[in-house]
């Protein structure tokens, strides 16, 4: 059974005061990403087409894709 949903535009998963940018996405290059925290997951999104598809990562997923980043345990150099 395939459980996949269209993509939704980010505007119709959470209002626009929901997303927050990073604050890594200032340099003025207007390559910026934005996360909403929703009920059971966070939402990732390209600030710059907020019509696109945001991903969607269910909230153990993300908190352990965070704790990697911090510890430095994750990426594409930590990996033999």
């Amino acid at each position: 059974m395939n459980t996949h949903r269209s993509p939704q535009p980010s505007t119709e998963i959470a209002p626009d005061d929901a997303w927050h940018k990073s604050t890594y996405s200032s340099d003025g290059t207007g390559n910026c990403v934005e996360a909403a925290s929703l009920p059971i997951a966070i939402a990732v999104r390209d600030s710059k087409d907020k019509k696109l598809p945001a991903l969607v990562f269910p909230r153990h997923s993300w908190n352990s894709f965070i704790e990697g980043l911090t510890s430095g345990t994750s990426g594409p150099d930590t990996h033999a």
